[in-house]
């Protein structure tokens, strides 16, 4: 064989060698590829695995709560003769007072008393308390002056005393200030106790023959 033939067998060997390494390198190279796809497959997987098997661990609970509301009930009556208490809500329906000395009949210097009494009846569910004011007079009312007192008894008399409410003197057509008491609701299905009331009306020097007129009066009840 000559030397061209040793060469060129010999380059020919070479690149076929060459060839052949750089399959194996290409085919090593996919297989790595391979693999490393597979491991990040795998590794995927185990994490969504782990994930849902948190997601199937979790415990859940709750509580729910709930109230129901009523609104409760309030009516404030007023009696003449402190043992039969009825509604007397506006001023065209007030409750007429009986004076002691007729009212038709005064004179100068005649005073004349009226009992009154207020409570909260049996269906009331909150005390209150019970504020007064003038409602009001018609006709004429000049030269006659009142007093109000909160008393301990039902009754009104010359001699009766208590709490004043609005001091003797006060003109027939005013309240001065807010008097004001409590009322107490009932229990167990009953009326409340009452509270006693006393109107004292007095006819100035100057009173008028002939004269006529009315004064109304306002409880007004607030719950507490």
């Amino acid at each position: 064989m000559s030397d061209t033939d040793t060469e060129t067998n010999s380059g020919t060997s070479s690149a076929r060698n060459s060839g052949t390494n750089r399959g194996s390198r290409t085919a090593r190279g996919r297989r790595g590829m391979r693999s490393r796809r597979t491991r990040a497959i795998l590794a995927g997987g185990l994490v969504l695995g782990i994930g849902a098997a948190v997601t199937l661990a979790a415990w859940n609970d709750s509580e729910f709560a709930t109230g129901t509301f009523s609104a409760g009930r309030f009516n404030l009556v007023g009696s003449t003769n402190g043992t039969t208490f009825t509604d007397h809500a506006t001023a065209g329906a007030a409750a007429p007072l009986t004076f002691s000395v007729p009212a038709a009949a005064m004179s100068p210097g005649s005073v004349t008393y009226a009992p009154f009494a207020v409570q909260l009846d049996a269906t009331t569910t909150n005390s209150a308390i019970v504020t007064v004011s003038a409602g009001g007079t018609t006709g004429t009312v000049t030269q006659l002056t009142y007093e109000l007192l909160q008393t301990t008894t039902f009754g009104c008399a010359s001699a009766t005393t208590g709490t004043d409410l609005v001091p003797a003197g006060t003109a027939l057509t005013a309240v001065p200030g807010t008097p004001n008491f409590p009322l107490a609701a009932g229990t167990g299905g009953a009326a409340g106790a009452p509270v006693f009331l006393c109107f004292k009306v007095t006819a100035g020097a100057g009173l008028v023959q002939g004269q006529t007129g009315s004064a109304t009066w306002q409880f007004q009840a607030a719950s507490q």
